[in-house]
């Protein structure tokens, strides 16, 4: 069982948009701090703070050591996947942005979006996230597929501001 000062270490770890990216890049493909730095727009400096925090707190590996162009050894970085299981007290607006980051650029026809409105019993919403949670998860730990393509899926529930019940309570 890990300890609180892991337990903190590794929420302080996922606290960052930018790690959480790196974990991303590194979830299906193995690579080099110089292709993350590359990939994000980062000095290799910042990156490598970045890697290090994610490898010390074991959402990254190291792999072994290979040689890049000009023959420099570089080592190549693969996820763990233990982010999926870590919970990060608070974590939706840091969610959101790392979210808003990653689609940044994306054409509207690049993206599928569903969006619905709902009024559900507190019991009736468990239900729905707990089996919304099961199939994501099913996906989230398999091996990826051969000819797969990388792709990324956000699901937010949340409170509708503009319902009626919402008004009315705000106007009594």
């Amino acid at each position: 069982m890990p300890t609180d000062e892991l337990v903190q270490a590794r929420a302080r770890a996922l606290s960052s948009p930018l790690r959480l990216r790196i974990l991303r890049l590194c979830l299906h493909e193995s690579r080099t701090n110089k292709e993350i730095a590359d990939i994000l727009d980062l000095n290799p400096a910042t990156s490598l703070h970045h890697v290090r925090t994610l490898v010390n707190s074991g959402f990254l590996e190291a792999e072994e050591p290979r040689r890049g162009n000009r023959g420099a050894k570089e080592v190549p970085y693969r996820s763990t996947k233990l982010s999926w299981g870590t919970r990060i007290p608070d974590a939706a607006p840091m969610l959101v942005d790392t979210f808003l980051q990653e689609i940044d650029g994306l054409a509207p026809q690049e993206m599928q979006i569903v969006r619905v409105g709902l009024k559900l019993s507190e019991a009736s919403q468990k239900e729905m996230m707990g089996r919304l949670r099961e199939v994501i998860e099913d996906y989230a730990m398999r091996d990826p597929e051969e000819n797969g393509v990388p792709t990324s899926l956000f699901l937010a529930h949340h409170l509708d501001l503009t319902g009626n019940d919402r008004q009315e309570e705000q106007s009594e």
